[in-house]
């Protein structure tokens, strides 16, 4: 994402809170900054990308006394609605703004500045970024503040469930003497077709599960979503049994990719497997 930013022209000042993750950015044109309140000071826009809500406050708390009045805080990590309205609250008591913007599109998408931002906040707000956003990827404008948490988690309740059906139907077609490779290559182009069944479906048939987005990623993301669930009142049954399902192998695969819905699949249904290609969980060494 700052590679894209930089592509675009745009001045990018780069921290890290392990200085040395920021450090390759240097030889791309940025400048690391080794402490927080140098890299948000002269900021006009400052962009989080964190693994947590809890992280983001606090490094939200740590960046106020330094952080100009009237700045851009763009939150593009995933977090709880709650939480991005907490953050908007905070900023607008000291003369800032806030936008919450998480993404969707994986690491290739953040290569590629394909990425989908789901942005919520003001209109002037979103107007002011959009030029940054383009820079990454496709914007739209959900809604006020914690909006753009709520799309993101509609987003991972979609994907989630996707990819345990996937999971479910590559099994059955084994189980039952159908190629599942020719299944997959059968159903694409009708209804059941979808990104996930694009590429999730081909790692399943791969059984490449190295880490893209991981299932403790994926697990802390259903367990927002049914937290936004109970705020907003509704049930969700069927994303209450993909959260059982991911729970199921969080101690044994917490860093798979979340394409190991296969995984907790197969642990469900002993001796059954898809394919007989050996597992992959982490990546290959040079």
């Amino acid at each position: 994402m700052v590679h894209r930013l930089l592509a675009a022209g745009f001045p990018v000042t780069a921290w890290n809170r392990t200085v040395s993750k920021a450090e390759p950015l240097a030889g791309a044109g940025a400048i690391v900054a080794p402490l927080l309140a140098d890299a948000v000071r002269d900021a006009d826009i400052v962009i989080t990308m964190l693994e947590s809500g809890s992280v983001v406050g606090a490094v939200l708390d740590a960046a106020l006394p330094a952080l100009r009045p009237g700045a851009l805080w763009i939150d593009m990590s995933s977090t709880r609605q709650d939480e991005a309205q907490s953050f908007h609250a905070r900023l607008q008591a000291v003369g800032s703004r806030f936008v919450d913007a998480p993404v969707s599109g994986g690491v290739g998408g953040a290569r590629d500045g394909t990425l989908a931002i789901m942005a919520g906040g003001s209109e002037a707000d979103v107007e002011a970024a959009r030029p940054v956003f383009e820079a990454m990827g496709r914007v739209t404008r959900v809604g006020l503040a914690g909006a753009g948490q709520v799309a993101k988690l509609c987003n991972q309740l979609i994907v989630g469930g996707t990819l345990n059906i996937v999971a479910e139907a590559l099994l059955l077609a084994q189980a039952a003497g159908a190629d599942p490779a020719a299944v997959r290559a059968a159903i694409r182009g009708g209804f059941a077709e979808s990104r996930i069944l694009d590429v999730h479906g081909q790692r399943m048939l791969e059984r490449n599960f190295v880490a893209g987005g991981q299932v403790t990623t994926q697990l802390k993301d259903m367990h927002n979503i049914l937290a936004a669930a109970a705020a907003a009142g509704v049930a969700l049954p069927v994303t209450s049994l993909v959260t059982e399902r991911y729970e199921s192998i969080r101690g044994v695969y917490p860093h798979a990719d979340h394409s190991a819905a296969l995984l907790a699949l197969e642990r469900l249904n002993p001796g059954q497997r898809v394919g007989d290609a050996p597992d992959r969980l982490e990546a290959d060494l040079p």
